[in-house]
């Protein structure tokens, strides 16, 4: 980097970070708590408006960890299934464990949601950012700041896809959060 380049401090990479994360973690909230009572169970859709939510912010804690290893899960977790997340996958024939948890109630789901949210800051704050491996081995060459970004953007596509199922079914809009900073 020249002289005349400007540069960004860590901390300050930091508080983007955490902002971004409460502003996604926010609108996600917003969606869940105006999801109608039918939407939430609906199998309409390949994936229930539960699973994704669920999904969504099971992916939230996780990420926000400093690898795999890291991960433990909340109270009412259930580990028990095929995919702990919410969403299927293929079907595991030779398991008799279920393909997904039994559904979370929207307060289940909330309160999980509240957790991740408090520990945004904590997280965020004693993460190597510098790091080149993120922790969690499905991701290859990725380093932990970029590892954040994803892990932002996933709250967004799913917090997008439950906006748009919440439009469509009840002609209900979710307010935008730009930034949540202290």
């Amino acid at each position: 980097m020249s002289k005349t380049e400007p540069s960004v401090a860590t901390d300050e990479i930091r508080e983007i970070i955490k902002s971004q994360y409460h502003a996604s973690l926010a609108m996600l909230r917003e969606t869940i708590e105006r999801c109608p009572e039918g939407l939430w169970m609906s199998t309409a859709s390949t994936n229930a408006f539960w699973q994704i939510a669920y999904h969504a912010v099971f992916f939230a804690h996780l990420y926000m960890l400093p690898n795999a290893n890291a991960f433990r899960p909340w109270a009412e977790h259930q580990k028990d299934t095929q995919n702990e997340d919410g969403l299927a996958g293929p079907p595991d024939p030779n398991s008799s464990l279920p393909v997904i948890p039994k559904p979370y109630t929207r307060a289940q789901v909330l309160t999980y949601l509240d957790i991740a949210d408090g520990m945004v800051d904590e997280a965020v704050n004693s993460l190597d950012i510098h790091n080149p491996d993120c922790g969690f081995p499905w991701y290859k060459n990725i380093s932990k700041l970029e590892h954040l970004f994803i892990s932002v953007r996933h709250i967004q596509h799913h917090g997008g896809q439950l906006a748009d199922r919440l439009r469509n079914a009840a002609n209900q809009g979710t307010g935008w959060v730009g930034a949540r900073r202290p």
